[in-house]
């Protein structure tokens, strides 16, 4: 095991232009993060850098579902449906205070809805290739449900419309906290170098033109040149401006985007993910419980806009909301609407014109001439398979070899997440901390011990806590109110005014902490609140009703065709 060091972004930042690494990896994502850490627990001298925050694209506004995806049987992707699965298990064995078992409820339609009454049975073949193939392995084999007991799973749901339904198992994680917790578990516990805020911003090159390392842009401490044997190319739909710094201008990513909707879960009451049929469509939605709050999604729409502000519409919203509202007997209006997030998938481009939720979600690795290596594609479930084919070819280019450790490496919090004492806080409150932190939640008990204040809540009708935001800044490399906002809590998801009119309170404790002045303090919160502004500014946007949903479970072999014939 590599040595031990602080996740410290100032330490990160001397020893980045200090030292010499065997890989640098470019891009602070799941994927990215995981390169860090099997590189890394190989005994490779790593060092990773990220252009913003950790998780700040993909990697925060995701589906946050750890799935096999029952959707990729329709494209024939056995293997990558296994594979999932197989990673999923993994999750649930090496975070398990990070990736929770959530049930996954399927609504057959009286009429009308995307699988036809009379063919539903059909469903009951692919639900037991699906526990077959690893969804068993779970704990639970899947369930057909009468009318009754469908309900049960989201009261509000529309007994006229509902004939019955299936239930099976899949997984949750928030994605933010799992990217973080492989970050650290990278640096903490196997001694990898890395800094968020630092984006490269120049590669360089031998005479050979084999590349040796990377400029990057470290904001007050100036350009820092990092000298590396070997640079991964994992910056997700953000691949190709990497590659146009290597000299190759060929698009190899095609971004979709997937809008979510946050509503308090009270309007739903649902305990699992009830997938529901999009009225006029063969595709669905589903609505996903999230602790006190329910999310609504997804779409699945091609994407040319600026990649780091996918923003959520009033098209979308309207979309979303009349998806779910055709299958209950309350209506939701925008009004309950608390949160929205847009997020890019990095689908691989092919070679025909498919319509994105047709295009794989495989990963592919290379290598260009100069031994930039890419990993694109794939997706959040199988970042840590994506990250050993990537360092496999890593150790290629070195000439190199290491078995592979993270298939049984926990995850920084793992161990011993479920002997954490509540100390001086409640069962609810250690409870909830530790399913954030795992075994670190110990930490944050103990701050709170020293000061009761941080046991406040941090944005008012949310649960997390003042500590939080103190432990963000001294131990989870947070630079900037919208790191603790965003990523560190969801609280711009779950509540954004809330979170907007919290940012002053939030401001504080982070200017405390990171010493920053008062003009700084104000302009954090400034430019935090102006993200909201940009935001509820695009909610205003009047897009076309009814963009391409995601293709969710509920595809069963030949009935579109048959649907079609009828």
């Amino acid at each position: 095991m590599g040595a031990r060091h602080r996740f410290d972004r100032d330490e990160s930042l001397r020893r980045l232009g200090d030292e010499h690494f065997d890989v640098l990896v470019i891009g602070g994502g799941a994927t990215g993060a995981g390169v860090a850490l099997d590189a890394a627990s190989r005994g490779l001298k790593t060092a990773l850098v990220e252009r913003h925050d950790f998780a700040d694209g993909t990697s925060s506004m995701s589906s946050k579902m750890i799935h096999g995806g029952i959707r990729y049987l329709q494209q024939f992707e056995f293997r990558l449906v296994y594979q999932s699965l197989s990673e999923r298990q993994r999750l649930l064995r090496n975070a398990p205070h990070l990736v929770r078992v959530l049930p996954f409820v399927m609504a057959i339609y009286t009429s009308g809805g995307m699988i036809p009454k009379f063919l539903s049975r059909l469903l009951g073949p692919v639900l037991w290739f699906y526990d077959i193939t690893g969804g068993a392995k779970i704990g639970h084999k899947h369930k057909r449900l009468d009318r009754d007991e469908t309900i049960a799973h989201m009261p509000v749901l529309d007994p006229e419309r509902i004939h019955s339904g299936y239930r099976y198992y899949d997984a949750q994680v928030d994605d933010a906290r799992m990217t973080m917790a492989i970050a650290r578990t990278a640096a903490l516990d196997h001694g990898a170098v890395v800094a968020n805020h630092a984006p490269v911003i120049a590669l360089h090159k031998a005479a050979s033109g084999g590349l040796t390392g990377a400029t990057i842009d470290a904001g007050a401490r100036g350009q820092i040149e990092i000298r590396a044997k070997a640079v991964v190319n994992a910056t997700g739909v953000w691949i190709d401006t990497v590659d146009e710094l290597d000299g190759d201008t060929e698009r190899d990513v095609r971004p979709a985007r997937g809008v979510h909707v946050v509503v308090p879960r009270s309007l739903l009451s649902n305990d699992a993910a009830v997938i529901l049929s999009v009225p006029g469509k063969k595709a669905s939605v589903f609505a996903v419980p999230w602790g006190d709050h329910a999310y609504i999604g997804t779409t699945d729409t091609d994407y040319d806009g600026d990649l780091d502000h996918p923003y959520c519409t009033a098209g979308d919203v309207r979309f979303l909301l009349d998806s779910l509202n055709a299958s209950t007997t309350d209506d939701i209006t925008p009004d309950d609407v608390v949160g929205t997030w847009a997020g890019l998938r990095p689908l691989l481009r092919s070679a025909d014109d498919a319509k994105t939720a047709d295009l794989s979600r495989r990963h592919r690795v290379t290598r260009s001439d100069s031994g930039l290596i890419t990993v694109a594609g794939g997706k959040l479930t199988t970042w840590r398979q994506m990250a050993e084919d990537t360092v496999d070819e890593v150790l290629d280019l070195l000439g190199r070899s290491a078995a592979c450790r993270t298939k049984d490496l926990p995850l920084h919090g793992a161990v011993g997440w479920d002997t954490v004492s509540a100390g001086g806080v409640t069962a609810s409150v250690r409870d909830r901390l530790v399913g954030r932190y795992g075994s670190d939640a110990g930490t944050l008990i103990e701050l709170i011990g020293q000061e009761p204040g941080l046991a406040d809540p941090l944005v008012p009708g949310l649960e997390y806590l003042r500590a939080e935001a103190v432990f963000a800044a001294r131990d989870e490399m947070a630079v900037t109110l919208d790191d603790v906002l965003s990523h560190r809590t969801r609280a711009r998801l779950l509540a954004r005014d809330a979170s907007a009119d919290a940012a002053d309170a939030v401001a504080e404790i982070l200017a405390s902490e990171l010493g920053w002045t008062a003009d700084e303090q104000a302009a954090q919160v400034r430019a935090y609140r102006e993200a909201i502004h940009r935001e509820r500014t695009a909610l205003e946007l009047t897009a076309p009703p009814g963009p391409e949903p995601a293709r969710m479970p509920g595809w069963v072999p030949g009935v579109a065709r048959l649907g079609s014939m009828r």
